[in-house]
């Protein structure tokens, strides 16, 4: 085999990806209104790529002047097949959204703009934008200004062309951004009959331009929504007289002005205004120019609202409680009895929450850690971290400064923790600190016990609830005295320390990962049951892959569930035709990590916060914990089985990434995320 092994690029992969998340939105099976969801999901996506994916590739067409390569490919050559394949994506998104607004129309549900409105809700239209929209509103008429207005991130904004019909009066142009992080981008018209209405906001614009430019003798009209996508990218500087907070913060200041990197606009817009922007903006064509319909930013589509009946929203599972914790009782005294397993958002957050509550009041508790990577907007995660700090605990909170496009809500909660005698940490710059721990020491007797808590998702309540993620809580020492060694690391970070069963990268994962993948190959070529079951976000790291190749040549067995990027080619002959791989794309986020290694029949349980990308194994503090307990092995197991018998929501990765879903031809219909719902409300019936 040579060195350098077929690869599916990854930019390529992820775009098959989000054309998973588009597939949702074509689904006639999926509700209306989570088919309209999934296209802010898709859109989101798009602009998060954008902004730091295709960004670096901008940053090395202009810095490296294309003499560097991405993964095979010319920076030049890849951002061509970028834009190639966008641009196929935004015609059937398109086709999508107007289909999806044939069959609300179908429901009497209209989405209706500023030229289809009837008498009422003219009236209702011109009344709401006097009084909410008009006095927040900042048009900026381009004669009046000597540079071209600066566009910001995440706002899109209205081109209106002004024209009047009276002589000496001359044309002008004049912006407008759409206020959409002030009001609702949809707005509920009076109803008539059995009919919903629904205008956006910049349709209410479109409506009152007369009003808003009155004091002006313009009399005619036109307008185009225009959005801008910017590089994403924190701009460090290395001045060692600041504190890591400060330069974190200044470079969320220059992110405000980063490079653009795409440039969306109807493409009904006149040719004049078009080369206009692109001369003002600075444009070319490797800012991706993306002609696209009339409205834009569809992200804010994932708050679509429901004015029709529950049928159109999917029936949202109520969180199911744990049947190893009943309500006023202990949670730490569970975890002393045995290890368990939390799988949100099947089963409650709140026990994570209510775990830390305790702690903070609990007499015989002396310290709690914790890693901050993401956290909810009014985190009761922190409320109760800061409330265990009141009540004369150690509180030590490793808090991720550069978790991307949550960096401002770090630092607040940083500050808060702070005021209260909380000591916080935050990291190493050039490192970031991803791993999901909690630490919990107690002092029972004469000694201190450690119960700890490893997740392979964020401790935040808002993910809980749509991302499927496990927490495995547990007082066995193997694992907590692990937990305690990374915190004292943290703490510590000039000393080294010895990790007996947790595996941490930098430093340890990689190796690791290439002995347990290398025992499956010794075991194959001694004729020996030999298999791997990987569940991962992303699969992209080229070295990982080559030893999986590798595996495969040796007869190993390799099944995969991966819901984003597979670099790896699967069931190529000669190269991966033992390795078969999925992705389940449904209405809960996929991001729980799993491994399984057969191990010569004594089967090995991993969870992990880490991805097998290069940047989690080489430039993140990441873990992954061992599953010793039998029974949280067995969940575990059914969880993966019933996962990898999907044959509604699965589709099959291959080389082609043609993203056909799994047959259910001859086969009974399962839905794995219904079925794990069923499994658990079993469970807590059988304990009941």
């Amino acid at each position: 085999m040579k060195r350098q092994p077929k690869l599916i690029h990854r930019e390529v992969s992820w775009l098959s990806f989000n054309e998973r998340v588009l597939q949702e939105a074509q689904d006639p099976n999926v509700p209306l209104v989570e088919r309209i969801k999934f296209l802010g999901i898709f859109s989101n996506n798009l602009d998060e790529f954008f902004k730091v994916r295709v960004a670096t590739i901008k940053r090395m067409i202009d810095y490296q002047e294309g003499r560097k390569k991405v993964e095979g490919e010319k920076p030049k050559k890849l951002m061509g097949m970028i834009q190639k394949k966008v641009l196929q994506l935004q015609n059937k998104f398109e086709y999508t959204f107007h289909h999806i607004l044939g069959e609300l129309e179908r429901k009497g549900i209209h989405i209706i703009n500023e030229l289809e409105l009837n008498p009422i809700q003219a009236e209702f239209v011109k009344d709401y934008f006097d009084e909410n929209v008009f006095p927040i509103l900042t048009p900026i008429l381009l004669s009046n200004v000597d540079t071209f207005p600066y566009l910001k991130d995440k706002s899109i904004y209205l081109m209106v062309k002004l024209e009047s019909s009276e002589p000496g009066v001359s044309n002008d142009v004049a912006l407008i951004e759409i206020p959409t992080g002030v009001l609702p981008r949809f707005i509920a018209l009076p109803s008539e009959n059995d009919k919903k209405f629904i205008i956006l906001l910049e349709d209410v614009i479109r409506f009152s331009l007369e009003d808003v430019f009155a004091l002006l003798k313009f009399d005619h009209f036109e307008s185009w929504i225009i959005k801008l996508t910017r590089d994403a990218e924190l701009d460090m500087d290395n001045d060692i007289s600041k504190s890591f907070l400060e330069v974190i913060s200044k470079g969320l200041n220059s992110r405000k002005t980063g490079q653009p990197v795409r440039f969306v606009f109807d493409n009904a817009l006149s040719r004049d205004l078009l080369e206009l922007l692109v001369e003002k903006l600075n444009l070319d064509e490797d800012n991706n120019l993306i002609p696209g319909g009339r409205y834009h930013n569809f992200k804010d589509f994932m708050s679509f609202p429901n004015v029709g009946g529950p049928e159109l929203v999917y029936d949202r599972y109520r969180p199911l409680p744990h049947p190893m914790i009943s309500a006023h009782k202990s949670i730490l005294e569970a975890m002393a009895l045995k290890d368990f397993m939390l799988h949100v958002p099947y089963q409650d957050f709140n026990v994570f929450v209510r775990l830390l509550q305790e702690a903070s009041i609990d007499p015989r508790v002396t310290e709690i850690y914790l890693t901050v990577y993401r956290v909810a907007k009014n985190s009761r995660v922190i409320n109760a971290l800061i409330n265990a700090a009141r009540n004369g605990k150690r509180v030590v909170v490793i808090i991720e400064l550069q978790a991307r496009f949550d960096e401002e809500a770090n630092i607040y909660w940083s500050r808060k923790l702070e005021e209260v005698g909380a000591r916080v940490i935050f990291g190493f710059q050039g490192l970031k600190i991803h791993a999901k721990l909690l630490n919990i020491v107690r002092k029972e007797g004469h000694k201190l016990v450690n119960y700890s808590c490893v997740s392979t998702g964020n401790f935040h309540e808002g993910n809980a609830r749509v991302y499927s993620d496990l927490f495995l809580f547990t007082a066995d020492p193997r694992i907590t005295a692990d937990v305690k060694r990374i915190f004292d690391f943290f703490e510590h970070s000039y000393k080294n320390y010895t990790y007996r069963h947790l595996i941490k990268s930098p430093l340890y994962m990689r190796r690791k990962m290439y002995q347990l993948i290398e025992r499956e190959i010794k075991n194959a070529k001694a004729g020996k049951e030999a298999y791997i079951i990987l569940k991962l976000n992303s699969l992209v790291d080229n070295e990982i892959i080559y030893k999986l190749y590798q595996a495969n040549e040796a007869g190993v067995k390799i099944t995969m569930i991966v819901r984003g990027i597979c670099s790896l080619m699967p069931g190529v002959p000669g190269l991966s035709e033992r390795v078969k791989a999925v992705s389940i794309v449904d209405k809960y986020l996929e991001h729980s990590r799993v491994l399984i290694f057969c191990n010569g029949g004594d089967e090995l349980y991993y969870i992990t916060s880490a991805d097998w990308m290069t940047r989690n194994l080489d430039r993140r503090v990441e873990v992954a914990c061992p599953i010793f307990d039998k029974d949280v092995q067995r969940e575990i197991r059914h969880m993966i089985d019933l996962q990898l018998k999907d044959n509604v929501k699965a589709r099959i990765i291959n080389a082609v990434q043609d993203n056909q879903y799994v047959s259910s031809k001859g086969k009974e219909k399962l839905r794995s995320q219904e079925e794990l719902y069923n499994y658990y409300k079993k469970l807590l019936i059988k304990a009941n």
